[in-house]
């Protein structure tokens, strides 16, 4: 008799191995651009696990046209076009989600020299527009993402953007949101003077962040008729961050703001 605990072992080996092919390739884009841009994509996509567990749980659809708001270099465009390609060779581990096979990405960022990355990496594999997302026009499509973005902004723009974003959900569509839980203390206070030291280096000035609660984004995204799921995504600790997918029930129209039910 097999020993049970090599069984299950085996599969967990063979999901790594996959996470590594992919990881690996939505690296190597980046060889070309310029040394930060690869060095960065490797430890953002490799340490922070809310990027595996995407491909995991399948939050992405085949076929899915997904926004990414905040695209930064386009992590999150290569990372699924990595996924693509690796389970087109029969590389896509059993026990995960379906692969996200044809997945359409459109990425926006505020800062140019980011847009300009993901463009000489990713080429005509998905598209990046130099835009804000609090007056960017939300095409009609299947997934928004909004990765460690949003705090960026006031909480009046905040409701704002999501309202805007909701609207341009497909039915059957979600928003998936990684935010700070404001309701952590001390690491969500880490968590924000580390995110603001990054926007000084990246040219972005020294301003105020604005977070949130679990109870406060859920509130925001049922009012506007949204079905809300959360579960704890850091990546390295001390961090103190949610993973938030609110979805459009299949069959009403976007922009319907009634209540979900819970």
């Amino acid at each position: 008799m097999q020993n049970p605990s090599r069984l299950a072992a085996e599969p967990a080996a063979g999901a790594d191995a996959a996470w590594r092919a992919i990881l690996d390739a939505a690296s190597e884009r980046y060889r070309g651009t310029d040394a930060h841009a690869m060095r960065f994509a490797r430890a953002k996509l490799g340490n922070d696990r809310v990027f595996r567990h995407v491909l995991e749980s399948g939050l992405v659809p085949a076929g899915a046209h997904v926004v990414d708001a905040g695209c930064g270099q386009g992590l999150f465009a290569s990372l699924l076009r990595a996924a693509d390609a690796v389970a087109r060779v029969g590389g896509w581990p059993a026990a995960w989600a379906a692969a996200p096979f044809d997945v359409r990405v459109t990425g926006i960022d505020l800062l140019e020299l980011d847009i300009t990355r993901a463009r000489a990496a990713l080429g005509d594999a998905a598209t990046f527009v130099h835009a804000d997302m609090r007056r960017f026009n939300f095409p009609a499509c299947d997934r928004i993402a909004f990765f460690d973005t949003l705090h960026y902004i006031a909480p009046a723009e905040q409701d704002a953007v999501l309202a805007r974003a909701r609207a341009a959900l497909r039915p059957g569509g979600a928003l998936i949101l990684r935010v700070h839980d404001a309701s952590a203390g001390a690491r969500f206070r880490f968590g924000l003077w580390v995110d603001r030291v990054t926007m000084l280096l990246h040219g972005g000035g020294f301003g105020p962040l604005a977070g949130r609660p679990l109870s406060g984004w859920r509130a925001t995204l049922e009012a506007l008729g949204l079905q809300v799921e959360s579960l704890p995504m850091n990546g390295r600790p001390p961090f103190a961050n949610l993973l938030i997918v609110a979805r459009s029930p299949a069959g009403r129209e976007a922009g319907d703001g009634s209540a979900a039910a819970r």
